[in-house]
């Protein structure tokens, strides 16, 4: 199982509640989890609810089945402001691959490292370059 982060990854789901989502096939323009991702690989991913300011972002598996899903393995942030799993009304969800924050590794302004390792990333990048 590899940490797989992918362009254009884009589907839509109706499962309520918190547990793992029953994804419901490409969003027009878009490729779905399972063929962007890979059947048993993690993604970071975010859920947000139509029509609410409802949303979650974190770390799940994909699975290929019928219908192919996405466990919420672990949450990285949510529109209630913590960590626990937002729990989903009935409704259309958007579901996407992202890229969180919390995760990136960006130069600021004046072009000093900024994120997860900060100046000792940038360090390592500079000596195996």
């Amino acid at each position: 199982m590899a940490l797989v982060i992918n362009d254009r990854v884009k589907e839509t789901s109706t499962t309520q509640g918190t547990g793992t989502l029953n994804l419901a096939g490409a969003a027009t323009g878009f490729i779905t989890f399972v063929a962007g991702i890979a059947t048993g690989n993690t993604t970071y991913y975010t859920i947000f609810e139509q029509g609410t300011a409802n949303f979650e972002v974190g770390i799940g598996t994909v699975t290929d089945a019928t219908p192919d899903t996405l466990s919420r393995d672990t949450v990285l942030s949510n529109s209630s402001g913590n960590t626990s799993k937002i729990s989903f009304s009935a409704g259309t969800k958007d579901v996407f691959c992202t890229m969180p924050a919390s995760k990136s590794v960006f130069l600021d302004a004046s072009g000093d490292p900024v994120g997860a390792a900060s100046a000792g990333f940038a360090l390592a990048m500079a000596v195996a370059l």
